[in-house]
């Protein structure tokens, strides 16, 4: 199984490369950009950038500006040049208003975008945000693929002891040779996306991008962008062109999550994608081919909502080739102890922390816990204990109350029609044996302050 937490992590601040003769653009950008959060570097001659590049091939530089006339090199060289030996970076080309046939071979060569001078701030620190919003997706998609193709060369990427999952697996093992389209359907945190990542790194198109994104999270204007592209000017804010995720998989696998939730106007444009294998970036006009094979994912009854009129028919059986149904955790509870002890290692190793076991009333309280929240609640909840541990060892105290309410459960010999205090009374007094009259822990069991607990007692003479 692999754990994307390392994803969520705060990024480093982006490193900006500025190449210009003009020592005013440079002082006015390095002020702007570092004001803005960035780090900066600034070079006047296109020798000295190309210099800076070729020296440590590792430089953490996230994005170039470069003047398309520059006295040493001509612009369009050192884009040459940066193409060739670090093609990772993009570049944006500053130009004036009289070079901007230069600044368009500038893109027909390989560049990101270009801006014309002078710009406003708003519209370059705009163009970089969405520059490296950009990027940033690309190599988190990047970064889960190798993971995943780390974790599958070692051995079995997805942690399972049930017979239930082991049916999934199987079946995910067997589609995953054919290039239809598949529908994974199950709760939140059952682990769709890894399915999905084990059918790609199990299909002829291992070798090809595998892109993920998760439609409920974007607006439909953001989501049309982000799946097929725009192009300058395409909406407000669409101040340069962008490649779609369409694109970024070809030739691999597009891994859709959230499906149900995409709006009619949306599954239109994918039902076109998914039938004629071709798409119209936004604000264009010409028809772009795409070789990608689909993989959906929902928590929702997706048939149900064919009925309601929400979600289109065609589309649904476009998706619905082969389907996947994943069991939530509480009907595989074979799963949670090994789940939980690999949560517990991946996070030790990634916190440094020295916390080795879970003890056995631990264990039982995960085990006997619902887990509506499913695999995603059980990693979050080992999380936490981790953080808390002051010993080597993970015990009950350290589980959130959720986790641990099933643990002791309110006794059933109780007469019929009593009174609401006789109960809370047997109740109380369960738990206090349960915990060898550990007071703290009783308290925190049952959701109530020492103080009242204390009270509790006495009120009910309970010794």
């Amino acid at each position: 199984m692999v754990s994307r937490s390392h994803l969520n992590e705060v990024p480093p601040m982006p490193t900006i490369y500025i190449c210009d003769d003009e020592a005013e653009i440079l002082r006015y950008l390095d002020k702007l950009l570092q004001a803005s959060g960035y780090r900066v570097e600034t070079f006047a001659r296109g020798t000295d950038l190309l210099l800076r590049l070729a020296a440590a091939e590792a430089v953490p530089c996230d994005a170039i500006l470069q003047d398309v006339r520059m006295p040493d090199m001509d612009g369009l060289q050192i884009l040459d040049h940066i193409a060739k030996r670090r093609p990772d970076i993009p570049v944006v080309i500053m130009t004036a208003h009289g070079t901007i046939d230069d600044a368009i071979s500038a893109i027909r060569q390989g560049a990101y975008d270009y801006i014309t001078k002078p710009f406003p701030k708003e519209k370059l620190l705009g163009m970089l945000e969405r520059l490296l919003d950009h990027r940033r997706l690309v190599r988190e998609n990047q970064q889960l693929r190798d993971e995943l193709h780390r974790s599958g060369a070692g051995g079995d990427a997805i942690i399972f002891r049930s017979q239930a999952f082991r049916e999934v697996y199987d079946l995910t093992l067997q589609v995953a040779e054919s290039d239809a389209n598949i529908l994974i359907m199950g709760e939140s945190g059952t682990g769709k996306e890894l399915i999905a990542a084990a059918l790609h790194r199990n299909s002829p198109r291992r070798d090809q991008p595998f892109v993920s994104l998760n439609c409920a999270a974007l607006s439909d204007t953001l989501l049309e962008s982000q799946l097929f592209g725009h192009v300058r000017g395409a909406f407000t804010g669409a101040v340069m062109n962008q490649k779609g995720l369409l694109e970024e998989a070809d030739g691999g696998t597009l891994f859709l999550d959230e499906i149900g939730d995409v709006s009619p106007a949306v599954q239109a444009k994918l039902l076109r994608v998914t039938q004629e294998k071709d798409f119209i970036v936004l604000g264009s006009t010409r028809t772009r081919k795409v070789d990608v094979r689909f993989v959906a994912a929902t928590n929702k009854d997706l048939m149900n909502e064919v009925k309601e009129g929400r979600f289109r028919e065609d589309l649904y059986y476009r998706l619905n080739v082969i389907s996947i149904t994943l069991p939530p955790l509480r009907d595989r509870r074979e799963d949670i102890e090994p789940l939980a002890r690999h949560f517990l290692a991946v996070t030790t190793r990634r916190m440094k922390k020295d916390v080795r076991d879970i003890d056995a009333d631990a264990l039982q309280a995960l085990l006997q816990y619902d887990w509506p929240g499913n695999v995603r609640e059980l990693e979050n909840v080992i999380e936490r204990a981790v953080i808390l541990a002051r010993s080597g060892v993970i015990t009950s105290a350290l589980l959130p109350l959720g986790a641990r309410r099933e643990t002791f459960p309110i006794t059933t010999n109780v007469a019929p029609l009593v009174s609401l205090d006789n109960i809370e009374r047997q109740h109380i007094t369960a738990i206090l044996k349960e915990t060898g009259f550990n007071k703290s822990r009783a308290a925190e069991i049952l959701g109530i302050s020492r103080k009242t607990l204390d009270r509790k007692i006495a009120e009910y003479g309970l010794t």
